[in-house]
């Protein structure tokens, strides 16, 4: 009987080059609503979805970094890990990620009482944002890891949709803009460090294999919320039962 020999892992600097490419390939900025939105052809009601819908986004990145941290023993990794939730969740009332994600809804006509109430939120947005949870909830800490790597291509799409929006959009002010200006601030030590967690622990092929189908999975998870929101507001504008309804949630 001889054994088959196996595949080496990949250098550190070779595996960062095939998440790095995950991104390129893989990344929801190349998605039509993206495209659509940040070159000025959405329509009120269609940013008011995508305000509305990736809310239930937003809410839940916090959930899925207390589920990660009760799992890890590591006190050093928790005490690193745990701003993250201070980031979206804030450390008084009023701040914090969340927080501004409801003034952006507010800039757009939306009422935040209503956004925040998550009763327009798409069947499509629940179960992929769920689907994340229960990912970084359930899977080996290396892989929950690797799932938060999508952070490496936002500050792009950050800039992208600060300038997009700025330049073809009323609502959009330095106040509106908020929550993407400030990640651009925060997003980097969180990169660094997941980043150099991954390679460090990322030791075997089966391990960097299992990294990159976790990062595979998270972009997967943003670009089907896209396609929802495609579906529904775009075309064929098929809106879900219970789904945000123009006019729906709107301030006086």
């Amino acid at each position: 009987m001889t054994n088959t020999p196996q595949t080496p892992a990949q250098t550190p600097v070779e595996f960062e080059a095939r998440l790095r490419q995950i991104g390129a390939d893989l990344y929801h900025d190349k998605h039509p609503f993206h495209i659509r939105l940040h070159s000025g052809g959405c329509s009120m009601d269609q940013v008011r979805a995508w305000v509305v819908n990736r809310y239930y986004y937003q809410t839940r990145i916090p959930m899925k970094d207390a589920a990660f941290m009760s799992r890890v023993s590591d006190p050093n990794l928790r005490r690193i890990w745990r701003s993250r939730i201070e980031d979206h969740d804030g450390t008084a009332e009023g701040e914090g990620g969340i927080a501004r994600w409801l003034k952006l809804a507010r800039a757009v006509g939306l009422d935040p009482d209503y956004v925040s109430s998550e009763v327009g939120i798409m069947p499509a947005t629940r179960f992929a944002v769920d689907a994340y949870v229960r990912f970084v909830r359930d899977e080996p800490l290396l892989p929950a890891v690797a799932s938060s790597l999508t952070e490496m291509f936002a500050p792009q799409i950050h800039r992208d949709r600060i300038a997009g929006l700025m330049k073809h959009y009323d609502f959009a002010t330095l106040e509106a803009t908020t929550y993407f200006r400030q990640r651009l601030n925060e997003a980097p030590k969180d990169v660094a460090f997941g980043l150099q967690w991954v390679l460090d622990h990322a030791l075997t092929q089966a391990d960097q294999d299992a990294a990159a189908r976790a990062l595979v999975f998270k972009t997967q998870v943003l670009w089907a919320q896209l396609d929802a929101l495609w579906s529904a507001y775009v075309e064929p504008g098929h809106i879900p039962p219970g789904a945000w309804q123009p006019a729906d949630g709107l301030l006086p």
